[in-house]
């Protein structure tokens, strides 16, 4: 889980999300896996620009952030993948980014910073035979990646 979410006084660690943002542009803020819950991470920052900030869950932290920040960068540099739209990675990976419903509920660093009306977008993963959380076979089966949003046109 996240340490610093359940921690009641959270204006120093703020404070450094703050300072990282502004040195660097955006911060990623991962959280770990906890009982039915499968490790998640979004990136803070990006809301300063005007964009969505990004949500990968059911990754590792390690590769949720990596994506993040190349997703992030390349959000910078171009624009962040529209609803709907499908991405394949050099990576091999293929993401499709779906509008969070409710980005306050999920985003609580990015929504200190930022305030409740902050935007988001899930990079949801197709798994490694290219099959998305919403097919009953995905992952065999396993599941393991909760989609924080509807599917543009669903």
């Amino acid at each position: 889980m996240c340490v610093e979410c359940e921690n009641p006084d959270r204006s120093g660690y703020l404070e450094r999300l703050r300072d990282g943002v502004a040195d660097r542009g955006w911060l990623v803020q991962g959280v770990e896996s906890g009982g039915s819950y499968p490790p998640w991470a979004y990136t803070i920052g990006l809301s300063g620009y005007g964009l969505p900030e990004l949500v990968v869950t059911g990754l590792p932290v390690p590769e949720a952030a990596g994506l993040l920040n190349d997703l992030a960068a390349h959000s910078l540099h171009d624009s962040p993948p529209s609803p709907g739209e499908r991405v394949p990675l050099r990576s091999g990976m293929v993401i499709e980014a779906v509008p969070l419903a409710e980005p306050s509920a999920h985003l609580i660093f990015a929504v200190a910073l930022y305030g409740s009306e902050i935007r988001a977008l899930q990079l949801v993963h197709a798994d490694s035979q290219g099959r998305f959380p919403w097919s009953a076979d995905y992952r065999d089966g396993r599941g393991g990646q909760p989609v924080l949003g509807a599917r543009h046109g669903d």
